[in-house]
């Protein structure tokens, strides 16, 4: 059985589902009907097998390395390859690692106190490196 397109071939337009059939009964339905789209549609079945075994192993590439008789740089590679299929890039949302409690009262003393600025407190509670804005050389002496 094919895959089914959800484009036009011709003119690259969204196909609508107009008949359904039983393979099992020979019963045909006609109509108009919303096929349900998920991100995982346009992945090859190899991608979507890849998948399933990640799933099963529980996410853990080290099993998937028994199971699939994979090295692990070939498993993260399929692993990045589906990533980018579904639109994302591998790595970029990296979390950094988060705050201790003591960290974010210091920065929120630190703020409360004058001796940074609500700017560099988001930042630094973000977890982010703060920057001084370089002074502008609008202001000469307030004239006008």
């Amino acid at each position: 059985m094919n895959k089914m397109i959800n484009k036009c071939p011709v003119c690259g337009a969204d196909l609508a589902v107009t008949r359904l059939y039983c393979v099992s009964c020979n019963t045909s339905i006609e109509g108009h009907f919303v096929p349900e789209h998920t991100p995982f549609g346009h992945l090859t079945p190899e991608q979507m097998q890849f998948l399933l075994t990640f799933v099963r192993c529980e996410g853990k590439l080290n099993r998937m390395e028994e199971e699939m008789k994979l090295s692990y740089p070939t498993l993260r590679n399929r692993l990045n390859e589906i990533v980018r299929a579904l639109g994302y890039e591998p790595g970029k949302e990296d979390l950094t690692p988060p705050l201790s409690a003591e960290d974010r009262r210091q920065i929120l003393e630190d703020l409360d106190s004058g001796k940074i600025s609500w700017e560099e407190a988001q930042a630094r509670l973000r977890g982010e490196k703060y920057e001084e804005p370089a002074p502008s050389e609008e202001g000469n002496g307030g004239e006008a």
